[in-house]
């Protein structure tokens, strides 16, 4: 007696061959036997599967892509059969694709997306080897829509849109088959007689797909650029990640400072300012990539460029300056911090990623949470980047600063490929509260903001006052100082065409001194360094804040693609009980910055408008410019005016319904009319005979005598001779006569003849329908 095999070893085990015999005796699926279907599913999932890939930037694709053609076409060769054996090893390989998910979930519970997208990834490939039935083939193809768009979510460049292309081309075909399959209709023509015509026909065909996609196209770039944006509805994830593992990683010793590898080592360069190098003091030349703002110090003695090179993409609910840090004293020729020594680590739970900040010191003012994620492109100091008034951070280290200025410090540079989360409570800029702002600060406000230097106090506060003078109003408050004094350097000082125009400063020489005096302007940054000292100077407390521009709003990822180049110093304004607020003096720029007050609604449709306009010359943009803030501000304005009324009490409440009711007529009418005329129009395309048949339809319509598309006109004239007098079913069995042989014999009609006849039958039936109303 042979031995037993391997698989009948495995059914003697005990409860198995009882499950086994209980699948055995089931019925077997309906099979999906289309080719077709099951090619564009697999290329569903595969799209799928490589825009994940793509998106976050992992390479499953290597070996699932493989994995699920050769399953795929396994199943397809054994969709007939029950497959019992590989149904148990199945189950078995997803219970570890399910212990692998647990296991990779509570090592990245901030952000799960791309977890449960391997997930899935490994469900698909095992479920491709069991695809009897078309359920199962639909299976796939909601699972290549999930990948899809969670490769959407994780995507932050316009390399997914590619393959979302491809995957529309292809899901259009698949919806098509699988309709044919659910209603039983066979994908080619049972006749070769007819396959000509089929093909002609089919709605496979590659024209009308063509079509079909571009309209889909079309239809869905439009509602995209119109479809409203609000904060609200925007993504609120957490995600935190790092190319390397720095949950262990905090401050060592009392190393708490800055590192900025735009400038070199201390020591180095000192002075001289050799080329490629940017000393912390003296003349030098500016570094190519790294922003010369950030550190414990700023020289802006230094002359040079950057080369624009993108360093983050920002998801927020509301554009703004992304802060980096503040400097508080004044050295000349540049900024320091001078409580260096002053900064607070903060640590985190190790089962959170969640760091608390301190609250913030204002308790007048309106605030909105702004959720903010940022992802390093490249290196960046390890200063990061929020904006201002940070409450929480997500953020991989076990420890961050924050200094005296709010600024934020991680223990080590912010590495490519680092991605962080803030929630700020950004203060709402209120012109008016602000402007009623009581000039009292307190001690410590006092004590390090108001500093200037005495060799320049006089000089500078007397040109300041000189600055105010010019203004046709009085300026009363110091907001109202701050507006003025920043637009009046931007409309006075320039910025030199030439970088290599502006001299260095010599080893005694004040930049505030040889901006206001002797250049009459210099380098953007210089601008915002001499308001903040102009202000100083009349005893507003000011201090200069860094950081990056908004940058480059991707209407298509929702990303802020932000470069060195949008890096720049502004002025921070201190308003007691209500916080800093910026003011930007550069000029070309806004004078102040995005933040949330700004609404974003439509801000695709915006974006779209500024591209556009790019292209168009400027005379022509500003007259579509003009003419839709005429049409909309006048639709407001009527909008405002008739609420204005309809409020009013009683009597404006029963106006506005009366209005309500003829604006509804008005429109009823005006639909009536629309209707009339599309008919109109589309009968005047149609041939004599044709337009004459379809007239005598749209009259027995009227009556509720509504021809059935199954019906042949001939079916529908005898149906017609059961329900209608003698003579009107006379005149419609003459008129469906003469169209049938018009059409199918290509007789020519007497249209002329006809046409009386139809004339006369209506005729006859309105004077009927009269005398019987009026009985």
């Amino acid at each position: 007696m042979s031995n037993p095999s391997g698989m009948q070893r495995i059914r003697r085990l005990p409860g198995l061959n009882q499950v086994w015999q209980r699948l055995g005796t089931m019925p077997l699926p309906q099979t999906e036997d289309s080719v077709g279907l099951r090619v564009l599913v697999q290329g569903l999932v595969i799209v799928g599967i490589i825009a994940t890939d793509i998106a976050a930037e992992t390479q499953m694709s290597v070996w699932a892509v493989p994995l699920s053609i050769v399953g795929a076409t396994w199943s397809w060769y054994r969709r007939r059969h029950r497959n019992i054996a590989v149904k148990f090893f199945l189950a078995i390989g997803m219970l570890i694709a399910m212990g692998v998910f647990f296991n990779n979930l509570l090592a990245s519970l901030n952000d799960t997306r791309l977890v449960l997208a391997e997930l899935l990834i490994q469900v698909q490939v095992l479920h491709s080897f069991d695809l009897p039935r078309r359920k199962d083939l639909g299976y796939s193809m909601v699972i290549g829509l999930i990948l899809l768009g969670v490769a959407g979510t994780l995507s932050q460049t316009l390399a997914f849109a590619p393959l979302l292309l491809i995957f529309l081309a292809i899901a259009l075909p698949t919806l098509i088959l699988d309709y044919q399959s659910r209603i039983g209709l066979s994908p080619t023509p049972k006749r070769k007689t007819s396959r000509k015509k089929a093909k002609r026909s089919s709605p496979l065909s590659l024209r009308r797909l063509s079509i079909f996609l571009l309209v889909v196209i079309a239809l869905g770039l439009g509602i995209f650029a119109l479809m409203p944006r609000f904060p609200g509805y925007q993504l609120q994830t957490f995600p935190v990640s790092a190319p390397m593992d720095l949950d262990e990683r905090s401050f060592e010793g009392n190393n708490r400072g800055v590192n900025n590898p735009g400038y070199v080592s201390e020591g180095e360069g000192e002075g001289s300012g050799g080329e490629g190098t940017s000393p912390s003091r003296g003349p030098g030349e500016m570094d190519e990539t790294f922003y010369y703002g950030f550190g414990t110090q700023i020289n802006q003695n230094l002359r040079g460029a950057l080369k624009p090179k993108v360093v983050l993409r920002v998801r927020s609910q509301a554009p703004g300056f992304w802060r980096v840090q503040a400097f508080d004293q004044y050295t000349g020729q540049g900024w320091e911090l001078s409580r260096e020594d002053q900064v607070v680590e903060v640590s985190r739970p190790p089962w959170s990623y969640r760091f608390q900040l301190y609250p913030t010191s204002f308790n007048l003012g309106r605030t909105k949470t702004v959720i903010q994620s940022y992802t390093a492109v490249s290196e960046l100091p390890n200063i990061i980047p929020a904006l201002s008034y940070p409450k929480r951070l997500y953020f991989p280290t076990r420890e961050v600063g924050i200094d005296t200025e709010g600024s934020l410090r991680s223990p080590l540079a912010l590495l490519e490929g680092l991605t962080y989360t803030v929630i700020s409570e950004v203060p709402v800029r209120d012109r008016t509260r602000l402007q009623q702002v009581p000039e009292t600060y307190p001690d410590n406000i006092q004590k390090y903001y108001l500093d200037v230097p005495p060799d320049i106090a006089d000089k500078v506060r007397e040109k300041t006052e000189q600055l105010l003078a010019t203004s046709p109003n009085p300026l009363t408050s110091a907001y109202e100082k701050a507006l003025y004094l920043a637009q009046a350097l931007k409309q006075r000082y320039r910025i030199p065409d030439n970088p290599l125009e502006l001299p260095y400063l010599q080893e005694d020489e004040d930049l505030v001194e040889a901006f206001l005096f002797k250049h009459e302007g210099g380098y953007p940054d210089h601008f915002s360094t001499a308001l903040t000292i102009m202000l100083r100077s009349i005893g507003i407390p000011a201090r200069l804040v860094v950081g990056f521009g908004t940058g480059q709003f991707n209407p298509f990822t929702g990303l802020y693609v932000v470069k060195n180049t949008d890096a720049y110093a502004m002025t921070e304004v201190y308003f007691p009980n209500y916080g800093w607020f910026a003011f930007d003096p550069i000029p070309g720029h806004e004078l102040v910055p995005q933040s949330v007050e700004d609404t974003a609604t439509f801000s695709v449709l915006r974006q779209f408008w500024q591209w556009v306009a790019g292209w168009l010359p400027s005379p022509v943009s500003n007259f579509i410019g003009e003419l839709w803030n005429l049409v909309v501000g006048s639709l407001l304005r009527l909008i405002v005016r008739l609420w204005v009324i309809f409020s009013s009490g009683w009597m404006g409440l029963f106006g506005g319904l009366i209005f309500a009711i003829a604006l509804g007529f008005v429109g009823w009418l005006g639909w009536v009319q629309w209707q009339t005329w599309r008919y109109r129009r589309w009968l005047g395309k149609l041939p004599p005979m044709e337009r004459l048949y379809q007239q005598m339809l749209k009259v027995l319509r009227a009556k509720g005598y509504i021809k059935h598309p199954a019906q042949t006109p001939l079916e529908y004239a005898k149906v017609m001779r059961q329900q209608q007098s003698s003579d009107s079913a006379a005149v419609i069995d003459e008129i469906s006569q003469a169209y049938v042989r018009w059409r199918y014999g290509k007789q020519t009609p007497n249209i002329e003849n006809l046409r009386q006849r139809l004339r006369d039958w209506i005729k006859t039936t309105r004077r009927l329908q009269n005398r019987g109303l009026r009985r």
